[in-house]
């Protein structure tokens, strides 16, 4: 049997500290995640996504499946345990996300009356606009189901409120009600006579628009293919777009989103735009960073971050 001394780190946690017992185990196969799950079963509302467990005076996270020698810990050694908080599903939290354009879009698209005050004949523009934000937030939803595997089970709750307002307020509202107002409409100076009410211009942005989905889709689901279900295996991504940057879905994102911006020159959208990419270039570069750091040499050195060939 182990026995390993669990302390509370930051803010006091009820029954802490503890002594946690694992019969059955020995050093070498007793987990991180089994010490959690002790704690978990004398306090069930502490459960296990709540709990951040590091070595003693340490703020480096210990992993799951890291077994207790190999972090270092002996018997009777001691433990680190912080409470996260209330946690929530990254499924939930995404589903959440995309739902919101979903409702927000028809909403205004369908009821001009509530948001302008009287109808407004759309435009072929505002059409397009309208199938290419469906349609995109509805595979975003699909691939939350049946395409994407999470590095991490939850995350704290109030980031469904964070996150949420991006999509809500930015990509939904705010886009919307832009896009869809007179100004857009098909009797406005704006559009009418004007290459935004030109055919071939608007399904040529539609072609690339569609381009930038489908590629979008294939490299979600390349990255998923490099983790087996349940397990934490990592490798380099290869082919369709990797070969140019580390993440190629960030890039394809971003050229959906551009070719609305182009073919509507809506503020919204270029805020919108602009907000978004500056966001997703963060997280390239994190990213870049980490496969560089993981694979060292075996990395290809000429792979850009985000932007082929630039960045």
């Amino acid at each position: 049997m182990v026995t390993v001394n669990v302390s509370a780190a930051g803010k006091p946690i009820r029954g802490l500290p503890m002594v946690v017992e694992l019969p059955g185990k020995q050093l070498e196969d007793a987990t991180i995640s089994d010490v959690k799950s002790a704690i978990t079963k004398k306090y069930p509302k502490f459960y296990q996504d709540r709990q951040k467990i590091t070595l003693k005076d340490s703020k480096n996270i210990l992993a799951d499946d890291v077994t207790l020698k190999d972090a270092g810990v002996v018997e009777g050694g001691a433990l680190s345990v912080k409470d996260l908080g209330p946690q929530v599903s990254w499924k939930t939290v995404f589903l959440v996300e995309y739902a919101g354009p979903l409702i927000i879009h028809p909403a205004i698209y369908y009821f001009p009356e509530l948001f302008y005050g009287g109808p407004v004949q759309h435009s072929m523009l505002q059409r397009y606009v309208f199938a290419f934000v469906m349609l995109h937030f509805a595979k975003r939803e699909l691939e939350t189901l049946f395409v994407h595997r999470f590095s991490h089970a939850t995350m704290p709750f109030m980031n469904i409120f964070k996150n949420s307002a991006h999509y809500h307020l930015g990509s939904g509202i705010a886009l919307a009600y832009s896009i869809y107002s007179p100004v857009y409409g098909a009797t406005s100076p704006y559009i009418r006579g004007t290459v935004r009410n030109d055919p071939l211009y608007i399904q040529a942005g539609a072609a690339i628009w569609l381009f930038s989905e489908i590629s979008n889709l294939i490299t979600h689901i390349q990255l998923r293919n490099l983790r087996p279900a349940g397990s934490r295996k990592r490798a380099i991504p290869q082919g369709y777009g990797f070969n140019l940057v580390s993440v190629p879905n960030y890039f394809f994102e971003f050229l959906g989103w551009l070719v609305i911006t182009v073919l509507t020159g809506s503020y919204a959208s270029w805020v919108f735009l602009a907000i978004s990419t500056y966001q997703m270039y963060v997280w390239a570069v994190k990213k870049h960073r980490a496969y560089r750091k993981e694979f060292g040499s075996e990395y290809p050195k000429d792979r850009k971050a985000m932007f082929p060939f630039i960045a």
